[in-house]
């Protein structure tokens, strides 16, 4: 058993760049936590990813941007993002630092630091935010 940790605490003021914890990481399953300050994907650049992500709002603001639409995303907001559907970051909130809790599973286990690939394949991208799925 591990010693209890809480999401929130050390919570940096000043981030030159989004923070990515990995809290949890197991052959099937990998929770992160990220704290974003006005962080956003640079222009041009799309998460294509080979797991699918689960990820809720815990504080703080986000917009997240898909081919085909975008979804503001506030604190208890969660959206799940198949495996290859194309989205990215268009902003965070600039004020007080964005929490936010990703779950990554199935297809193949990405190295978080090269998860993300900027490439032109035309998946489905529907997606599920709360019990709405669109």
């Amino acid at each position: 058993m591990t010693k209890p940790a809480n999401l929130f605490s050390a919570l940096p003021s000043n981030l030159p760049e989004e923070l990515i914890e990995i809290l949890v990481d197991a052959p099937n399953v990998r929770i992160e936590r990220i704290v974003s300050t006005g962080h956003a994907s640079p222009p041009g650049f799309w998460y294509d990813q080979s797991e699918d992500e689960w990820v809720v709002v815990l504080r703080g603001a986000a917009v997240l941007a898909f081919e085909n639409e975008t979804r503001i995303l506030r604190p208890g907001d969660y959206v799940l993002i198949p495996a290859h559907c194309r989205h990215r970051v268009n902003s965070t909130s600039q004020t007080y630092p964005t929490v936010w809790l990703a779950v990554f599973f199935g297809g193949k286990k990405a190295d978080p630091a090269q998860r993300v690939a900027a490439c032109d394949n035309g998946y489905d991208c529907s997606f599920q935010i709360g019990c709405l799925i669109i």
